[in-house]
């Protein structure tokens, strides 16, 4: 009569690894083999896991009224980010972030421990994280159609050229990168 000896290891319902010998019983080179393909499977399946990062949360401040803003919205999530969003408006939380009102526009928002301010592209933001720049943060001061949010059909493909801004710490502004 043959014994089958299966190995399985699971989490959260999904199969990892198995080993499975059909024998009377394992030999200890196929008892070692199936530990060792059981220990690399899940490994393997612990640093894909570890390996999937999750999305950056970004937090909006917006009027609950702001379509463009919506629109904001919408392109940071088709870019991977996670957004939670605020409808109380923006100029609280504006201010507390020291950001000036000459570099406002109609959205206020976090991430990781920066400022965005207006219309700023997922490109622009994700070169910010990467670089860490010591800074407040980025803005599009103003709403310049063609920017993320300001791009729908409703402008027919109209492209105003504007410029992202770095916002340092002290508050003055440095041109981050050109949209002509």
């Amino acid at each position: 009569m043959q014994n089958t000896i299966k190995f399985i290891a699971t989490r959260a319902g999904s199969t990892w690894a198995t080993a499975a010998f059909t024998s009377k019983r394992p030999t200890r080179r196929q008892a070692l083999a199936g530990i060792l393909g059981l220990g690399l499977g899940l490994g393997a399946t612990g640093l894909a896991h570890a390996a999937t990062p999750r999305p950056l949360l970004v937090e909006v401040w917006k009027d609950p009224q702001c379509g463009c803003c919506k629109d904001w919205v919408h392109h940071l999530e088709a870019s991977g980010f996670a957004v939670k969003v605020y409808e109380t408006g923006n100029a609280a939380m504006r201010a507390r972030l020291g950001i000036a009102e000459k570099l406002s526009s109609c959205h206020t928002a976090t991430v990781a421990g920066y400022a965005l301010e207006g219309h700023v592209p997922a490109k622009e933001i994700r070169r910010l994280l990467r670089d860490k720049p010591p800074a407040i943060g980025l803005t599009v001061p103003g709403m310049p159609v063609g920017s993320p949010g300001m791009d729908t059909a409703v402008y027919q493909g109209r492209k105003d050229p504007y410029d992202v801004l770095l916002i340092a710490k002290n508050g003055n502004t440095s041109v981050f990168q050109s949209y002509r």
